[in-house]
């Protein structure tokens, strides 16, 4: 500690300079940060945010730090407008019903104008019918005002304690999970979803997919105010997410007492003595141990660009029930040859890893879903690959990287590598073609004479979301003809030569964003785009459009939020 203190007044001697603590809750904080930081009387100034006053009343004891109060409790007309655009906003006119005004008043007094608490009411309530029973039944459970003598965290901390236990018994194991993250922590929608599946989270439901099923979870999660929408993708769906911190400190009480989970960092390097289910590891010196507990997932993200495999190396051996491996951010080297002692594994994530290379060893995964070697070094699979029938997303920007000639069998693919066309072309395009589960494709070096084998296999598949296709240079012309209505179809792009503006894109009724690159088109495309009821993004790069005007017709484009020409 002493060391760290000299640096940091190093660092910042004969330096003007602004410094931030977000979120302090320990009253003793400045007693240890005050001797690191210099007063050097140049400007320099010392930001810290507290929910506690007790906390900022002890930091002003110093002539260092001024406390300014940010923010007053909402007024009872600003609580009771949040706490109506929350509970009310599916209903059909957004209002409140008249014969719950007074309960919706009484719910909102509670909450004694904390914008969190009011939000997370709000919420809860929006999943429910609105009938003055149920309402008035919740309200009288809402007995805040025997937290008397405790602070407004507390009122908080009861009202989100509320809304968890009010959940569906599937969503409470979701919203928990996020205690393997730390937090702040913004989490793609993707990896959540995919790792609720491995784990079991995820009901089928008929008729979907259960990654569809899983954006409902989560989309249940968000209505209810539980979970933070960082970034929203082009169909609308949820890209990036989070908790409040203090939904994190909740997860993090309720994993504690049921064992559901644990997060170890530099701070704590115990396991918790009871058994623990899951484990998330984010230090690169642990040396503690997790016994024999029967871990169902475990994250290794220390974020260190090296570290000693010596955990590592233990895990096929030690922990045979994992379902979910997840090492996004580590400094790993090499995987363990035996890494297909994991035969229960479903998730497994080297995701910005400095791995080169995969064991053949991991053609025993036999129930693996999603492996996700994205942004490492691994160039080419071993040909074992081809045994997990299972696998639904195999996750890599790598053209190449997989024999595409011998990937028919695999028929749970929905994410595939970058499909590369050349002398094999048919016989590639063929197998892909058996992939009828297929969401994305993105297709590179097409010619000519691949065009129509590429439009009858596209034309076969049901599911398709993304379309991409590459010609090989950039004088080659795409003269595809696609005669099915595609009507899953979110995205399509368009690189290489059009001699005129196909006309089958109109016919893609949920069509949200058309990129074209190169396609050097001189006639004006927008008439036949014009009256595209979803399409929000038109994208023309690098000569897509050659000619001198574009016409956007009164009336047309209702839905386009972005056009952009480059």
């Amino acid at each position: 500690m002493e060391s760290l203190t000299e640096e940091v007044r190093n660092r910042l001697r004969n330096k003007r300079y602004v410094v931030l603590f977000d979120d302090v809750w320990n009253e003793t904080f400045w007693d240890h940060i005050e001797s690191a930081v210099i007063d050097n009387k140049n400007g320099s100034r010392i930001l810290i945010t507290t929910r506690d006053v007790k906390v900022a009343g002890y930091c002003k004891k110093s002539s260092f730090v001024e406390v300014l109060k940010l923010e007053e409790p909402l007024t009872e007309e600003e609580s009771l407008k949040l706490f109506s655009k929350k509970a009310f906003q599916y209903s059909s006119d957004g209002d409140c019903p008249e014969e719950l005004k007074d309960m919706s008043l009484e719910i909102v007094r509670k909450c004694k104008g904390l914008p969190l608490a009011i939000v997370a009411i709000g919420g809860l309530l929006s999943q429910k019918d609105e009938s003055a029973p149920e309402w008035k039944q919740f309200s009288e459970n809402l007995c805040l005002d025997q937290l008397e003598r405790n602070s407004e965290l507390n009122s908080i901390t009861k009202i989100l304690g509320l809304s968890y236990d009010d959940l569906p018994i599937n969503l409470r194991s979701c919203l928990l999970y996020f205690g393997m993250y730390p937090e702040d922590y913004e989490i793609k929608s993707d990896r959540l979803i995919r790792q609720w599946i491995a784990e079991g989270f995820v009901k089928h439901e008929t008729g979907k997919t259960l990654e569809e099923v899983g954006q409902q979870y989560l989309s249940g999660l968000v209505r209810r105010s539980l979970v933070q929408v960082s970034s929203f993708k082009i169909d609308g769906k949820v890209n990036r997410c989070r908790v409040h911190d203090l939904i994190h400190d909740m997860i993090l009480r309720k994993v504690k007492d049921t064992g559901f989970c644990q997060y170890i960092d530099g701070r704590d390097q115990s396991v918790s003595s009871k058994i623990v289910r899951r484990l998330t590891i984010a230090t690169h010196d642990f040396s503690g141990s997790t016994g024999s507990s029967p871990i169902r997932s475990f994250f290794i993200s220390t974020g260190e660009d090296e570290v000693s495999q010596h955990l590592v190396n233990k895990i096929p051996t030690n922990y045979l029930l994992l379902k979910v491996l997840d090492f996004e951010g580590f400094g790993l080297r090499y995987v363990p040859e035996n890494l297909g002692n994991l035969c229960h594994l479903k998730y497994l994530s080297f995701r910005f890893t400095g791995i080169k290379s995969l064991p053949k060893s991991i053609g025993k995964l036999q129930n693996l879903e999603t492996l996700d070697i994205r942004d490492t070094s691994v160039y080419k699979m071993p040909e074992e690959i081809r045994k997990l029938t299972k696998l639904r997303h195999l996750l890599s920007y790598y053209m190449g990287l997989i024999q595409l000639k011998d990937i028919g069998g695999m028929t749970s693919l929905q994410e595939i590598p970058p499909v590369i066309i050349e002398d094999d072309g048919v016989v590639v395009i063929r197998e892909v073609g058996k992939l009828k589960q297929l969401r994305e494709l993105w297709v590179v070096q097409l010619s000519g004479k691949h065009e129509k084998t590429l439009c009858s296999v596209i034309n076969e598949m049901p599911h398709l979301e993304k379309l991409r296709i590459r010609t090989a240079d950039e004088s080659e012309v795409i003269d595809l003809y696609i005669t099915s209505p595609m009507s899953t179809l979110r995205k399509l792009d368009l690189s290489g030569t059009l001699t005129r503006f196909p006309n089958w894109i109109s016919q893609f009724p949920n069509l949200v964003h058309l990129h074209l690159w190169g396609s050097r088109l001189t006639n004006d495309a927008l008439n036949s785009l014009k009256n595209m009821p979803r399409l929000l993004f038109l994208d023309l790069s690098y000569n897509a459009y050659e000619g001198e005007t574009l016409h956007f017709q009164c009336g047309g484009f209702q839905k386009k939020k972005k056009k952009t020409q480059r």
